[in-house]
């Protein structure tokens, strides 16, 4: 019946519209319906190497959290002294300070209008504050048994990898959520270590290697690209050295890991890339593209 009313009025053409009558069913559409179709319009076409230069962000990462984990192993075993650690978290600190200024020529110091006054102070009182409670958090976990220090460290561990900053603008990121997880993480398997004086170093080497060291490495990103990979190779030759001090399996394994995250993963992101089939029509959602802010007033 419905097509006995759309064949015997062929003069009436259809319109797309809600406020006319027309003879037609709720549904009908006509040939034109499939003109308007349009696949991949927003699809971004990636480089593999551009790809693999961003992917050195989870490399970083990873080898933070290895050379974190590698460096409390040092220490819970006695081959690294407290008093070592932090002289050379000192050191490269203080070079780490001045390369940070001397990237930009201390533009962003102008911009941000923060003194060195302000930073010595910021370092002078988180020392103290960490040192005054380092017999605390020492005892901080007596309660509780080993293996489940170690599963909670390894959680907050995976935690931080999983919502750090990676420069994607996603919901599930929280620079502060991931740096609290790793700090957690730092007190927990501090207070496994022998003395105070361990646990001290072990949370300040913390703060240095999760919270200034992404810092750093971001600057370096934006302004010496080329920098910024020699650098990252480095580290990452640093993580896989000494992870093999301690097992070579691991090391093997780890090796692995940043090979698929910098290599493989870029190649099957553009391989999928070119199965994507994203259709757009005129059944699409409408948008509101206009500016509407003038009427929160």
């Amino acid at each position: 019946m419905v097509c006995a009313q759309v064949e015997t009025s062929p003069r009436r053409c259809w319109q797309k519209v809600l406020y006319e009558r027309q003879p037609f069913p709720d549904n009908y559409v006509d040939q034109r319906f499939l003109e308007e179709l349009r696949k991949n319009i927003h699809a971004r076409q990636y480089q593999y190497w551009n790809v693999v230069f961003e992917s050195g962000v989870v490399v970083q990462q990873l080898c933070s959290v290895c050379v974190f984990v590698v460096t409390w192993w040092y220490m819970d075993a006695g081959v690294l002294s407290p008093q070592g650690l932090f002289g050379a978290a000192l050191l490269t600190s203080l070079l780490g300070y001045v390369l940070f200024d001397a990237i930009d020529a201390g533009v962003g110091r102008r911009e941000s209008g923060r003194t060195r006054w302000a930073d010595l102070k910021s370092t002078l009182v988180f020392t103290a504050f960490t040192y005054g409670f380092s017999p605390v958090l020492k005892t901080l976990t007596e309660s509780i048994s080993t293996d489940t220090i170690y599963a909670m460290s390894a959680f907050m561990l995976l935690g931080h990898l999983i919502f750090f900053d990676y420069g994607a603008n996603a919901a599930i990121v929280s620079s502060t959520l991931s740096l609290n997880m790793a700090i957690f993480a730092s007190v927990c398997l501090a207070s496994r270590l022998p003395r105070s004086l361990h646990a001290f170093v072990m949370v300040t080497f913390a703060m240095q290697i999760f919270a200034l060291w992404p810092m750093l490495q971001k600057k370096l990103k934006a302004r010496t690209p080329y920098c910024y990979v020699g650098v990252t190779a480095l580290f990452a030759l640093v993580a896989l050295v000494g992870l093999a001090s301690v097992s070579s399996v691991g090391a093997v394994l780890f090796a692995s890991l940043l090979l698929s995250v910098s290599c493989l993963c870029p190649y099957c992101l553009i391989r999928l890339q070119q199965l994507k089939d994203n259709i757009h029509g005129p059944w699409d959602e409408a948008e509101i593209k206009e500016d509407l802010s003038r009427f929160l007033m």
